[in-house]
């Protein structure tokens, strides 16, 4: 992953964070001189200086097949939104300005393994399920269902682990942007609404934290 100076996320903790909060990624493995790539929901975990993410994926799905053959890379693409000029006082004050692309997005790079079928599978889709259903006023639980049904519905995915080697996370939300400009474009992403609403959220939490010393 290209990442220029003042965008890189380079802290593991950060980065298991970074994506944790986004939880949806893109599995990628090479086999055979081929990629093969899924989309799933994760479950990031970082104890110990160690990060891990595990997710599961259909049976029918061949990915499972070739998850031990190669490598395997984890992209994890989170807030996007594209920049208009215009949100710049500085355009109307220079004219020194073009559009950009504004994003979160972190690559996990490892290796796979397998998990066991039983105790450690339902474990995860119960940390997964729990964790989507936290805050919802009657939060669903897989013991909502009957055990008969979830073990054959169980019998139908395979869970993995993906032991991460190395982590590069991105984090592109106008930090080396004046004040006027930064506030310019929270604007703009406000105005907007929907997601670029919640990246102007985002963007507005960590400029505070700049401002305050702490750490990102």
């Amino acid at each position: 992953m290209f990442q220029p100076d003042e965008h890189r996320l380079d802290d593991p903790r950060a980065i298991a964070e970074a994506a944790r909060a986004i939880q949806f990624a893109c599995i990628v493995t090479s086999s055979g001189g081929a990629l093969h790539a899924s989309h799933v929901p994760c479950i990031v975990k970082h104890e110990d200086g160690a990060t891990a993410v595990e997710f599961h994926l259909a049976r029918a799905n061949p990915h499972w097949k070739h998850a031990m053959d190669g490598p395997t890379i984890a992209i994890f693409q989170g807030e996007q939104a594209y920049i208009h000029p215009g949100w710049y006082p500085t355009k109307a004050e220079t004219g020194k300005a073009v559009p950009t692309w504004n994003y979160v997005t972190v690559h996990l790079h490892g290796t796979l393994e397998a998990m066991r079928p039983g105790e450690e599978l339902h474990r995860h889709l119960e940390e997964l399920t729990d964790l989507n259903e936290a805050h919802r006023t009657e939060p669903w639980a897989i013991s909502d269902a009957p055990e008969r049904y979830i073990e054959t519905m169980k019998r139908g995915i395979v869970g993995l682990r993906l032991k991460v080697t190395r982590a590069h996370g991105a984090i592109k939300l106008s930090q080396n942007k004046n004040d006027a400009d930064h506030a310019g474009v929270v604007a703009g992403l406000t105005a907007a609404g929907g997601a670029a609403g919640s990246m102007a959220a985002q963007m507005a939490d960590i400029r505070g934290r700049q401002d305050t010393g702490e750490n990102q």
